[in-house]
């Protein structure tokens, strides 16, 4: 078709042109609409609707009000009037005044006094061996070196205040009588040291030893 050829009016041919064009399109737009209506009719699935109820919880119960304390009213009742007390005079009493008593005074003895403490003892001292003086030394006797004899003889000797010998005895044997004999006789010529008492010289007893031994 050739426009420019048959109509002499150009105008009238771009209108012709244009109307075509828009139906063409109202075509395709109802086309294309139409269609896709129907395919969301087909994908839709059908929507349930269900009302779904609110639950309202139950009123909360109402405690019974306690029951009102009602104050009754009390009429006190009318104060007694006790009648005064009859006076009744006073009945005067006589006390007896007692005598005093009479103290005693018990006069307690004194305490006895202390006894007297006991004399002290006297300081002693004894005579001494040592102090031996103004004598001779025992002899051995002829008869006992002959027969060898030997042994101790303990002698007791009565020291006096001068120091001189008052007694004497054979307090032990040697087991010898020649020996004892003469041990006893030298000893009893000597002077000893007196023991004292306080320092005094006094009367003692002196107990001595004399041995007698061969010399090898």
């Amino acid at each position: 078709m050739n426009f420019t050829q048959d109509g002499k009016n150009p105008s009238k041919n771009y209108v012709g042109i244009g109307v075509v064009i828009l139906l063409h399109i109202i075509i395709v737009y109802a086309l294309i609409n139409g269609l896709a209506r129907k395919v969301v009719d087909v994908i839709q699935p059908p929507v349930e609707t269900q009302i779904i109820k609110e639950i309202v919880p139950p009123p909360p119960e109402k405690k019974p009000e306690p029951p009102k304390m009602v104050k009754k009213s009390v009429t006190p009742p009318p104060p007694k009037v006790t009648p005064p007390p009859t006076f009744v005079p006073p009945v005067e009493v006589k006390v007896a005044t007692p005598a005093p008593a009479a103290i005693q005074v018990s006069q307690t003895p004194p305490p006895p006094a202390p006894p007297a403490p006991p004399p002290a003892a006297p300081k002693i001292t004894a005579p001494s061996a040592s102090s031996m003086s103004g004598c001779s030394q025992p002899e051995y006797p002829r008869d006992s070196l002959q027969n060898e004899e030997e042994g101790t003889t303990r002698l007791a000797l009565v020291i006096g205040p001068d120091g001189n010998v008052k007694n004497s005895k054979v307090d032990r044997s040697s087991g010898h009588s020649q020996l004892d004999r003469a041990a006893l006789k030298a000893l009893s010529l000597c002077h000893f040291k007196p023991g004292t008492s306080d320092g005094q010289p006094v009367e003692s007893t002196l107990k001595m030893d004399w041995v007698w031994k061969l010399n090898d």
